[in-house]
């Protein structure tokens, strides 16, 4: 039998090899919030900005902010500067963010009101995000990963309703508990228009993209398939019949035992743990069906020192062979010394499996 050799040139980007399920002896990293306030540099331009929408829409501004933490921590990827809530706004919501209290949402009207996607309006004023992801591609190392994201349906339809950022979000939980109909119609539209952000991020040129579902941990099992599981699984049939096999990270915060569920049913392709979920556990479980992405509680990187090293080595033991990428179990505080992102990264770079 004659051997046939691969044409397929090799995955030069190894958060990449991650993704697609290969094995890396070094473990690959980036970080949650890695482009942010912790960073004097991102500081300086977010005075020079003045409001942190302003920030996000300006493109030269947006995109050396994502390149911030890869120049001085030389992470494996650069994930877009953005924000989950510009998705609203290029619906016609109102959106402010007020300095030391975050976003604000003009008044929720009616579902109805966003029945109707008109995508030119839509993508028009998304533009300056697509810009920035222009500009990064052009600076961005050949060898470095470029993940895009949006937040998942759920959790941007919390801050639509509410209005605001909120720990329980009480008044959309009663709201869609009340009328899961109507819910069901926001989330419909959320769906139609988050997959329409992230194919046009994929057609300009990033290489992975997550869905940020940080409050999804909020809704019991029967509302958690409902509203978190199903609308993530037609982003990603939605996605995948024009870019088949694409990768998709998943990220469920707080999902607790229903993290197993969304593995196998969501349809990404890593899953991202936060800090309270047991590593071991999730690879016992479902870690042979997706990479996973995890699990640093962010107030060790916040603490530093031993406890830092002593829990990151423990993460990358308990790992051992299993498709793995390194990340927070959510995103950096803002009062992080960057030095101990340093240390961090120097750990995870000597390590080899």
């Amino acid at each position: 039998m004659t051997e046939t050799l691969s044409t397929e040139a090799p995955e030069k980007k190894l958060l990449m090899q991650a993704l697609k399920g290969k094995f890396t002896s070094q473990v690959p990293f980036w970080l949650m919030r890695q482009a942010g306030r912790y960073l004097p540099e991102y500081r300086e331009l977010r005075r020079k900005a003045g409001s942190f929408l302003d920030l996000c829409f300006d493109p030269d501004m947006a995109a050396e902010i994502t390149l911030q933490p890869i120049n001085r921590f030389d992470m494996d990827a650069a994930i877009l500067f953005s924000d989950i809530l510009v998705v609203p706004y290029a619906l016609g919501q109102n959106l402010d963010f007020v300095e030391g209290e975050g976003p604000r949402l003009g008044a929720f009207q009616t579902i109805q009101s966003f029945g109707e996607i008109d995508f030119d309006v839509f993508n028009k004023k998304l533009q300056p995000v697509y810009e920035t992801i222009n500009l990064v591609k052009k600076n961005l190392a050949p060898e470095k990963t470029f993940i895009g994201f949006a937040g998942g349906p759920w959790t941007v339809a919390c801050y639509m309703v509410q209005g605001r950022g909120d720990e329980e979000f009480i008044n959309t939980k009663k709201f869609a508990f009340s009328h899961p109909e109507e819910f069901d119609h926001l989330i419909e539209t959320l769906v139609m228009a988050t997959s329409n952000y992230l194919l046009e991020q994929i057609k300009i040129g990033v290489d992975a993209v997550q869905i940020f579902d940080s409050w999804a941990g909020l809704l019991p099992e029967l509302y958690f398939d409902r509203w978190v599981i199903k609308p993530t699984k037609k982003i990603v049939n939605n996605i995948h019949k024009i870019y088949p096999g694409f990768p998709i990270i998943g990220f469920p915060r707080r999902a607790g035992f229903l993290y197993s569920q969304y593995a196998e049913r969501s349809g990404v392709r890593c899953v991202g743990l936060d800090q309270y979920l047991s590593l071991g556990q999730a690879i016992r479980t479902f870690g042979s069906k997706v990479t996973l992405q995890g699990n640093l509680d962010p107030v060790l990187l916040l603490a530093g020192g031993k406890a830092l090293e002593i829990e990151t080595r423990r993460i990358l033991e308990t790992a051992g062979a299993a498709n793995f990428i390194f990340n927070l179990g959510h995103g950096i505080i803002k009062e992080t010394p960057p030095e101990h992102v340093f240390q961090l990264a120097n750990i995870l770079k000597e390590y080899q499996r």
